[in-house]
This record gives structure tokens, C-alpha cells and sequence, in this order.
């Protein structure tokens, strides 16, 4: 298969850009703001743009998808051939409540070019980063002469993600079939920063904790009772720093049981990005780095699991004294999980470690409120190699790797479809998600544009998934 001419692309894209940003603009004036019942509505509104506009790109198949809340847009477009990969592309096409008053410069739902950079909410989260891939798919055809793409194309595009997600995993079970795919990309993530580009190769999990622990069936009196029965907020504060050994390493037995640890070369890479600790530090509104010991701080948040205390209280927190033992005390706790750590493992290791924790005397209660899967895809496998190859043809430049720290519903996705996630993005971190003024630069959309351009028949060429 012969490569997408990469001048021919470029050629395609500036004489499409207009009308590509005009139409984004349009996508963008609707505000489909999905934590506000009263905006379901316009939700619903900007999947069915999403929809027409999708048919209008020439893919045969474009569907609204309804879910138990706010409705997502599923599209397809098959390529003809009987070898050819399949691929699902991810984004969302809600976003973040927004308003003048918050102190934006401009109206976040009248879309406004300033300079080389277009400010509107989800210009880069994630309406911008899901669009470029209509221009690009046309452009990729116009480039090979192709009357379908190179891969069998598929879209699959969220409503509820700034909302958590409800409804989503249930989704991806249900169309399952439809779904199926040999390689998922993620289109709702970014890049290092506007001079270097960089691909993510996976995501930490997440699990929640709440342990609520009783003591004393009241409150009682301090000089008559403390120091002869356990304090159960003492319990809890106990219990939370006994979460980890002097090298901050989590404590609890198991814990890291099966995880894949960081290899040579990835922690060669992680070292190659051009990290600034003390601007780092500036944007974390912290005042020192720690963490555990041996790994830097993007190992550290990039790869390697973690416990958190969320929260913790109990007992008096009024004006003044109250002298008691308090009747009970409570203490949020979350987990940062890595690829190899199975939640219901880790969820098993927690409970046997607080049994061991807590005194007679004190009664508890351990909750789970739910959890997502950690997902990594190896810098070996061939699809994450086409997909530095097509960023690298649009940057004209060495793609570097990341990983993302946080948790998103690319886990499902991973779980449901048993394919590797990809994670393909053009945001910096100065576009401003979820903040005041959201931008996207305009000359890194086009790349985003450029390299959906080449990345089917690099894909296509890899045989992805293999």
C-alpha cells in the first residue's frame, strides 16, 4: 500500500480550512453542557449535528446512540477490503459548564479567533480534537485516491464524559459486536507542550475507599473515659499514615503485587521529555516534590500506583474545646492503580490490611464505591508505532512518550473490546480544559488533522493489532 503523499495532504487541508473551522464553530456554539439537566437538550442537539455532519463527511453509517442518560454518536465506515484493520476512535462531545461571568475574556459559546488560537468551550476538550478527524479522513482519501479509508473506521463519540461516565461501560457492553475493534484510539487527551509532540501510552486505574469506623455509641467525656477505650478518630488517623513505609511505598501487603514495572528504556524516555520541577511545582500550587523512593516525579504520577488520604474526620471540629472521645471518625482513601493491578485483588488486600489495623473495640465499615482498570499499551506493539510514525510526519519531528496519571473511561473500552488503547492528541497544556478562556492553537489542529491524514494507511500498513 502506498503511503499518503504528505504535500497533497498539506495542500488538501489548507484549502479545507476554512470551512472546517466554520463548521467546528458551529459544533462549538452548541452548549451541551452535560452535568446541567436543564442543557440536555442542546446535548442531544450537538449529537444529532455530529450525526448529520458525519453522513455529510461520507461516513454510510451515522447513528445517535441512546443511553440510560445523555445520548452518544456512533459512526462507520468500512473499507472495503478483507484485510483491513478495524479501528474505533474515541472522544466526547459534552463539556464543562460555562459562563462570561466565570471571567472569561470572551462568550465561551460564541467561538472566537484570536490571532492563531480559537477560544470557545471544548474547542480542545474535546468537540476540536474529536473534529479534526473528519477532515482528516477526507483528506487522507483525496491524498490516495481512495473512495473508503484504508482501515475500517469507526467513531464512537460520548455524551456524558464531563458527567463521569455514567452510563458508558453499560453502553460498550451492550454494542459489543458493534463495536469490535483491532485497535482503539483515544482522540480527548493532548501532548506535551506546543514544541514537542508526544503520544500517551496508557493510563493509571482508580479505586475508591470510604472506611467509617465507630467507637463509643456517643460521645463521651474524656477525663472520665480517655486513655481506657479506643478513640476512634485516633484509629483513623493511625490507620492513614500507617499507609506507608518511610520510602513512601504503599504498606499494604500485596499491594504491588503483579504490576509491570517501568523498563529501562521508558524511564530513558520519561527523562528525555523537558520536565521543569519547579514550574511543575508552580502548577500543582505545592511548595516540595516526594513521592516513592528511587522514581522520578513523572514516574512516579505516570507509572507507578499509589494511596491517597482524600479525606478525614470525626470528633469536634467547632470553636473552642469539647473534651471527648468522639463516637466515631471517618477517612477517604483513593488508589492510583498501574498496569498488572486487578482491582478486586487490591480491593482484597485492603480489606485483609485494615482488619489487621484496627483494634478491638472499635467497630468499621469498608466501602468500595466503584473502580477503573489501569490500561498501557507497550512502545513495541505495531499500532503505537504507526501512530508515532504519522505524528512524526506531521510535526516533522522525533515523537516522544507520556503516560496520563489520571483515569478515564478508555479502561472500558480496553475491557469490553479486549484492544489496545491509543491515545492520539494535539491539546497543550496552556488550552486551558475545564478553566476560564479554553483554547485550542489552530496550527496544532491542523497537525491533528494532518496526521488522522496519514494515520489510516499507517495503521492499514502495520495490520493493527498484530
Amino acid at each position: 500500500m502506498t503511503k499518503t503523499p504528505d504535500s497533497v495532504v498539506r495542500t488538501y487541508i489548507e484549502q479545507h480550512q476554512g470551512e472546517f473551522l466554520a463548521d467546528l464553530s458551529d459544533w462549538l456554539r452548541i452548549a451541551s453542557v452535560s452535568a446541567d439537566p436543564a442543557a440536555a437538550g442542546e446535548v442531544r442537539r450537538s449529537a444529532e449535528w455530529l450525526a448529520a455532519k458525519l453522513t455529510e463527511t461520507g461516513f454510510p453509517v451515522a447513528e445517535v446512540w441512546e443511553t440510560e442518560g445523555l445520548p452518544a454518536v456512533f459512526a462507520e465506515w468500512p473499507s472495503g477490503e478483507a484485510d483491513a484493520p478495524t479501528v474505533l476512535v474515541y472522544g466526547h462531545h459534552d463539556v464543562q459548564p460555562a459562563a462570561k461571568a466565570d471571567g472569561w475574556a470572551t462568550e465561551p459559546f460564541d467561538p472566537t479567533v484570536i490571532g492563531k488560537q480559537l477560544f470557545a468551550r471544548g474547542a480542545a476538550d474535546d468537540k476540536g480534537q474529536v473534529f479534526f478527524h473528519t477532515l482528516g479522513v477526507r483528506a487522507h482519501l483525496a491524498a490516495t485516491g481512495r473512495t473508503a479509508p484504508a482501515v475500517n473506521l469507526k467513531l464512537l463519540i460520548e455524551g456524558e464524559e464531563e458527567s463521569g461516565s455514567p452510563n458508558f461501560a453499560a453502553l460498550v457492553r451492550r454494542e459489543a459486536e458493534r463495536l469490535a475493534a483491532d485497535v482503539v484510539i483515544i482522540s480527548d487527551t493532548g501532548m506535551w507542550s506546543e514544541t514537542t509532540p508526544t503520544v500517551c501510552t496508557g493510563m493509571r486505574g482508580l479505586m475508591d475507599a470510604q472506611i467509617d469506623f465507630a467507637g463509643p455509641d456517643t460521645d463521651i467525656h474524656s477525663g472520665s473515659f480517655g486513655g481506657a477505650v479506643p478513640n476512634p478518630a485516633t484509629v483513623a488517623a493511625e490507620l492513614a499514615a500507617a499507609l506507608h513505609d518511610a520510602d513512601r511505598k504503599v504498606a499494604i501487603p500485596g499491594f504491588y503485587e503483579g504490576i509491570v514495572e517501568l523498563t529501562e528504556r521508558e524511564r530513558e524516555l520519561f527523562a528525555a521529555l523537558p520536565f521543569d520541577e519547579a514550574q511543575w511545582l508552580r502548577v500543582a500550587k505545592s511548595y516540595g516534590a516526594e513521592g516513592e523512593a528511587g522514581y522520578s516525579t513523572l514516574e512516579r504520577i505516570w507509572a507507578r500506583p499509589t494511596a491517597e488520604v482524600n479525606g478525614i474526620w470525626g470528633g469536634y471540629t467547632g470553636p473552642g474545646g469539647k473534651t471527648i472521645v468522639p463516637a466515631e471518625a471517618h477517612l477517604k482513601l483513593s488508589f492510583r492503580l498501574v498496569a498488572g493491578q486487578e482491582p478486586e485483588k487490591v480491593r482484597e488486600a485492603v480489606r485483609e490490611w485494615v482488619a489487621t489495623q484496627v483494634p478491638e473495640g472499635i467497630r468499621y465499615e469498608l466501602v468500595f464505591p466503584g473502580a477503573t482498570r489501569p490500561c498501557l499499551t507497550p512502545l513495541d506493539h505495531p499500532a503505537l508505532q504507526a501512530t508515532v510514525r504519522a505524528m512524526g510526519r506531521a510535526f516533522e519531528q522525533e515523537v516522544l512518550f507520556t503516560r496520563e496519571g489520571g483515569s478515564g473511561p478508555a479502561a472500558d473500552l480496553q475491557d469490553v473490546l479486549g484492544a489496545p488503547v491509543l491515545f492520539l492528541g494535539i491539546s497543550v497544556p496552556s488550552d486551558g480544559w475545564h478553566s476560564v478562556n479554553e483554547k485550542v492553537e489552530l496550527d496544532l489542529l491542523a497537525k491533528g488533522v494532518e496526521t488522522a491524514a496519514y494515520l489510516w494507511s499507517e495503521l492499514a500498513e502495520s495490520r493493527a493489532g498484530a
